[in-house]
């Protein structure tokens, strides 16, 4: 390591050591700033002949009472609790609001103690010249970091090189979190003509979007970052495809849901699957949902779930007075319990470790609690898992079965509202679990016809980004044990939504749902299953050469493509523009014969497939 290098990582080790006494120095700092400025001032107002011996006996006096002034307000406005690295406008503003009030206070002090050797001019300079003074020494210490950085990472050859696509506020936020990285910004890249040339935060906006790959032939770049949080659509897909086809891996600032939910701006992320839908979000009724949640009670079932968490976020976000949480793991109920606690530390929690088969337990579980609203989200939907014929009987009880012990539970303590969470794979189904759940939604519709005063309804919707069991996580494994990736079939398809999405609309349904309804989501065009998995390879950073795609073919039970309607139900418009209701018909066959035997079924000798098939009417079971 040469002379310069040993200073500057001799400098930037000082600076560690200093950080945990950082408030304290802070504050030391700014006083002396405080402090010189004053004798600023004077040299200002009085010259270099007289600025020393005009002052009155007092001053001295007057400049220790002006320092124990400032250092109080400072320590009210938290003024040494800022990181100078990161110092902005934000920043700026707050040393502006504390000077003004310091001066004043101390001005006003001093004329009424009538201290008049003070020159009036001096009380009335002295705040500004100390705004620019602290102004200018974070200036001073953002430039020196940011070039000790710049040194250090040149000398170690690990640092990133980065162009930021995007020059809005996200980018400039951006920029100021990633100095303090491993990080060298090139230039920004975007499509408003006027930002062209100009610096936005000290880097330049080198062109449109459109030349990005020129712009990646030119510069020695390592990363892209889309700084782009509000974009949506086909706008979106658009930067995202542009940034795949450089080959170079892309980073993206949190998306507008994470922004939402606390994530900071400044933290980049890899991109993940959601990203590229861009779908516009749908706009949902809030003041109906808060009306409907606020001060109630909730249960449910599934509740440490991929769905089931994400439904206890969202309903804790409309301050229910009490979220009854019904889980059959115990990992996933400390986990979702435990989060909750953190971020609604006033919200009333109940936790229960229950089964959904367990009818009595259900039983006294909502009688206990005698919820207003039940979401339930407890099922298996595993397809080929649940094919196999030693786990059908499972995938029966649990996702039929419970969802009949749940709702009649419900209606018997007087739920005003039970929501079942079903899917697209229960319309026209090829497998068990597709058909376990059609045959869920039939047994809500035979309740909803018996029990009038509680409203029975269930959402579909198609195949949820990051749950588990979907195909996302395995992609992202693959990829990053270096291929190959596999698809069942280069030709299917699926809608895809994020779980967010998904757990907002089923608190919609529930709001604007009637019983014996099923509310579907408009999820937009199909996803190619092959054409994600070639996008999330390019993304990473690896070509289709490094990491292969492989076709295995279509597993039992799946499909080409998946339905969200029956044939024959017709659909109706709702008040929410992307949500469109249909009825829960209820077949021919009784479906209370059918569950009556399935509570005394165990060792009989008919398959859970052809137990279906007598209940759902389009179901074909597998010879």
């Amino acid at each position: 390591m040469n002379l310069s290098l040993r200073f500057w990582a001799a400098l930037d080790g000082l600076l560690v050591r200093l950080r945990q006494r950082r408030a304290t120095l802070s504050l030391l700092m700014d006083l002396a700033v405080v402090a010189l400025s004053w004798q600023a001032t004077y040299l200002f107002r009085l010259g270099f002949e007289r600025w020393a011996s005009a002052r009155p006996a007092y001053d001295a006096a007057v400049l220790a009472g002006l320092l124990l002034l400032y250092a109080l307000v400072f320590l009210l406005l938290q003024v040494p609790r800022s990181i100078w690295r990161f110092s902005g406008f934000g920043e700026v503003k707050r040393l502006a609001w504390a000077c003004l009030l310091a001066g004043a206070l101390g001005g006003a002090a001093v004329r009424a103690l009538g201290l008049e050797g003070v020159p009036r001019a001096v009380l009335a300079l002295h705040p500004v010249m100390a705004l620019m003074g602290l102004v200018l020494v974070r200036i001073l210490y953002r430039m020196l970091y940011e070039h000790m950085r710049a040194r250090l990472h040149r000398g170690s050859g690990t640092v990133r090189q980065l162009l930021i696509l995007g020059a809005g506020e996200a980018a400039t936020r951006l920029i100021a979190g990633l100095r303090d990285g491993d990080s060298l910004i090139h230039g920004l890249l975007d499509d408003d003509p006027t930002k062209t040339g100009q610096r936005i935060a000290g880097c330049p906006v080198l062109g449109a979007l459109d030349s990005l790959g020129a712009q990646c032939e030119r510069l020695p770049l390592t990363h892209l970052v889309i700084a782009m949080p509000s974009l949506r659509g086909a706008a979106r897909r658009r930067v995202f495809d542009l940034a795949s086809a450089t080959g170079l891996p892309v980073l993206t600032v949190p998306s507008a849901d994470e922004l939402r939910d606390g994530m900071p701006l400044e933290r980049v992320r890899d991109i993940k699957p959601e990203d590229l839908l861009g779908r516009e979000p749908v706009q949902l009724d809030e003041a109906g949902i808060g009306e409907m949640i606020a001060g109630s009670t909730v249960l449910i079932t599934g509740a440490g779930g991929s769905i089931g968490s994400e439904l206890c976020r969202q309903v804790a976000r409309y301050a229910p007075r009490i979220l009854v949480l019904y889980e059959l793991s115990e990992f996933n109920l400390y986990a979702i319990e435990q989060e909750l606690g953190e971020r609604f530390p006033t919200l009333q929690l109940v936790r229960v470790i229950g089964d959904v088969k367990d009818l009595a337990h259900l039983r006294a579980t909502l009688g206990q609690w005698r919820p207003q609203l039940l979401f339930h989200a407890a099922a298996f939907k595993h397809v080929p898992l649940m094919e196999e014929e030693h786990n059908a009987w499972a995938c029966v009880r649990n996702n039929t079965l419970g969802t009949y012990h749940a709702a009649l539970a419900a209606a018997e303590v007087g739920v005003a509202r039970f929501v079942l969470i079903s899917t697209d794979k229960a319309v026209n189904p090829t497998n068990v679990m597709g058909a376990s759940k059609r045959a869920a939604e039939l047994v809500i519709a035979a309740l909803a016809r018996e029990h009038a005063s509680t409203r029975f309804m269930a959402v579909r919707f198609g195949n949820v980004l990051g749950s588990s069991g979907s195909v996302i996580p395995k992609f992202k494994e693959q990829i990053a044990r270096g291929g190959p990736v596999t698809v069942t079939h280069p030709d299917i398809i699926r809608y895809f939504m994020t779980i967010p999405e998904a757990a907002r609309l089923v608190l919609q349904a529930a709001a604007i749902g009637e019983s014996g309804q099923v509310l579907v989501l408009d999820m937009g065009e199909p996803v190619k299953i092959v054409e994600l998995a070639r996008t999330m390879i390019r993304l990473s950073g690896r070509t289709l050469d490094e990491i292969g795609v492989v076709f295995s073919g279509l597993r039992p039970g799946e499909k080409m493509y998946e339905e969200l309607l029956v044939s024959d139900e017709k659909t109706r418009v709702t008040s929410v523009k992307a949500l469109r209701a249909a009825s829960l018909q209820e077949e021919p066959a009784s479906s209370h014969v059918i569950l009556k035997w399935l509570h005394t079924a165990k060792d009989e000798n008919v398959r859970a497939s052809d137990l279906l098939a007598m209940l759902v009417a389009e179901y074909q079971p597998p010879k």
